[in-house]
């Protein structure tokens, strides 16, 4: 076999067998990504980029850096700005400057590095990392403005520090100072005005094409990818670097304009987003060699530490000085600056033309960046979700439940999990059920569990689970689909739907295009409704060592049907179709029974 193919399939397998790893392991992907490339590249020299993509190397990091850039700007919505923006602003503006200027100065004196490097160190510092950032927060779902302030923050400040490394770049080419104020002005009008014409006019450009119908469906995904890197190309010809704004830019105009959905783009983006951080982390951990290795010292480590401890909680403070935010707030955002795949980018790119050039010292600044990648998500990756919990920011693990379905048993069933002290929100588009529940001090959301207000107006702390329940199942379906993204799939239910023959669950409903079936595959809408009507009630039961869960079984007969199970340690588990329980002695049980016909 080739080494060309045996290395790109390589590089490709790898990535992917480290996303799973790290999905099972429950640690950031980019640790194990790293880890990989760096064993596949400089520890037993299998993986050698630069001899596999000689000089296509460069471009291929360019590009894939302008995509994920887009696909970071598909979740801004500028309606957000209304209560983070003057914080978001000041983070990626004065904090930037902070911690440009304290990791130039720290870079410099510590591990002797010329003024040129440390500058330019100091400039791609100021970039920390969405592709894990996003990752965090959806774990950790952080409550109050801090989750948005943060997916703004890491998104905005990549391109504006891709931005910066560029001026700094250019002045150090130029080599005069005096010229240095000219350029950069020039550099930095050229960079805004020609990103914002090639973003705004590629993204109207692609709503237009979809909103008159002159692109087919199956062709929206790789049309919009193949206008992505147009609008960067188009950009960066006249600006260098300035398709990064324009990727950015294209994806946020895309994301708020009201003409066209582009929901199936963006999940097309976050597939494809998967694979390509994969692969450039894996190429670019693998471009290291023994030598940059070697020439980290313990002045690399103490950065590192400063970085964390220093300079970014003065950085925060600094910009959130007058913004309202909680001591908590502040502490939690201090304590969220992962650098990632755009610093790694970045650093390599100008690594290597500065070295061909003959900048002394240029060398340093991959290993530097890449230790400072590795240490910021290992740190933060690990702290943050201890931080927010100990902040009171939010739950490590949601035990609560949004109920898509106000009607009177699904009332009863959000009562009783709010008794037993579970966070439970319930929707329904019907006022009248909602007027009934608010009336039982049930929390509700008067609305479509379909639009996109929901994730603004409920705060979900302290909820992990969907059970969509509501007696039309493709609402049900729907409400699952729409949630996919924002709860772990295991925590996706919805009744089972009507159906005429239990082999047909496939035909009625696809299993890619629903929830897990809660409580047993004979439980639909109707089924327990009628249920209801017959004099069935929602029980309780505590296990012990001499009443288990099959001899409640055995007491009710047949008419007995397990509905969630609460164990010792508070967790809240759902009985469903795939899944079968084994209760221990100190678990609560809650079901639905038929008192009347409990065995004498």
């Amino acid at each position: 076999m080739h080494y060309e193919l045996l290395s790109l399939g390589s590089i490709i397998i790898l990535g992917i067998l480290a996303q799973l790893l790290a999905w099972r392991l429950k640690i950031p992907s980019i640790i194990l990504l790293l880890t990989f490339g760096l064993i596949a590249g400089p520890f037993t020299g299998f993986l050698k980029p630069a001899e596999l993509f000689g000089d296509a190397l460069l471009p291929f990091v360019s590009i894939t850096v302008a995509i994920i850039l887009f696909e970071g700007g598909l979740t801004l919505r500028l309606k957000e700005l209304r209560t983070v923006g003057k914080t978001v602003l000041s983070l990626v503006t004065v904090g930037a400057i902070v911690t440009g200027v304290l990791s130039a100065l720290s870079a410099h004196f510590l591990f002797d590095v010329n003024w040129r490097i440390s500058i330019l160190l100091g400039a791609v510092f100021t970039v920390t990392g969405p592709t894990v950032i996003g990752p965090l927060l959806r774990h950790i779902r952080p409550s109050g403005k801090v989750a948005d302030i943060l997916k703004w923050e890491g998104i905005v400040i990549d391109p504006i520090g891709a931005l910066l490394a560029v001026i700094v770049f250019e002045i150090i080419l130029i080599g005069e100072i005096e010229q240095a104020g000219i350029q950069v002005l020039f550099v930095l009008t050229k960079t805004i005005f020609f990103g914002s014409v090639c973003g705004l006019a590629f993204a109207y450009m692609l709503v237009f094409m979809i909103k008159n119908y002159l692109v087919p469906d199956f062709l929206h995904g790789t049309l919009t990818l193949s206008m992505i890197i147009g609008a960067y190309l188009l950009s960066d010809s006249v600006q260098s670097e300035s398709g990064l704004f324009a990727a950015t830019l294209m994806g946020l105009v895309l994301d708020n304009q009201k003409l066209v959905s582009v929901k199936h783009i963006a999940e097309f983006k976050e597939n494809l987003r998967v694979l390509i951080i994969s692969a450039l982390f894996i190429t670019l951990a693998a471009m290291m060699s023994l030598t940059d290795l070697g020439s980290l010292t313990i002045g690399s480590f103490v950065l590192l530490l400063l970085l964390i401890f220093v300079i970014r909680p003065i950085s925060v403070w600094v910009s959130t000085h007058k913004s309202g935010l909680k001591f908590g707030e502040k502490a939690f955002i201090a304590l969220m600056a992962p650098r990632g795949i755009v610093a790694a980018a970045v650093s390599s790119i100008f690594a290597i033309r500065l070295s061909e050039v003959g900048v002394p010292q240029s060398e340093l600044i991959v290993p530097t960046t890449f230790l400072v990648i590795i240490g910021t998500v290992t740190f933060y990756g690990l702290v943050s979700p201890i931080a927010a919990k100990k902040l009171k920011l939010a739950q490590a693990d949601p035990q609560g439940a949004l109920i898509v379905g106000a009607h009177t048993w699904g009332k009863n069933l959000a009562k009783l999990l709010i008794d037993r002290g579970f966070r439970i929100v319930v929707v329904d588009t019907n006022l009248r059920a909602i007027y009934k529940a608010r009336l039982e001090r049930i929390p509700v959301f008067h609305g479509s569990a379909l639009s996109s207000e929901i994730f603004d107006d409920i705060n979900f702390n302290g909820i992990g689970k969907l059970i969509a329940i509501t007696p039309n199942d493709e609402a049900n379906s729907l409400a699952v689909l729409h949630f996919a993204d924002f709860f772990e799939r295991e925590g996706l239910y919805q009744i089972t739907p009507e159906k005429t023959e239990k082999k047909d669950n496939d035909k009625f409903s696809p299993k890619h295009l629903r929830g897990r079936f809660i409580f047993n595959d004979d439980t639909s809408y109707s089924t327990i409704n009628q249920y209801f009507i017959n004099g069935w009630k929602i029980n309780s039961f505590k296990l012990s060592s001499t009443l288990t869960l099959n001899k409640f079984k055995e007491s009710f007969s047949q008419e007995f049907i397990p509905l969630f199970l609460i164990t010792e340690d508070r967790k809240l588990r759902v009985f469903s179709s795939d899944i079968d329980f084994e209760p221990k002695s100190g678990d609560e049980v809650i079901a639905l029974v038929n008192e009347a016909k409990t065995k004498k």
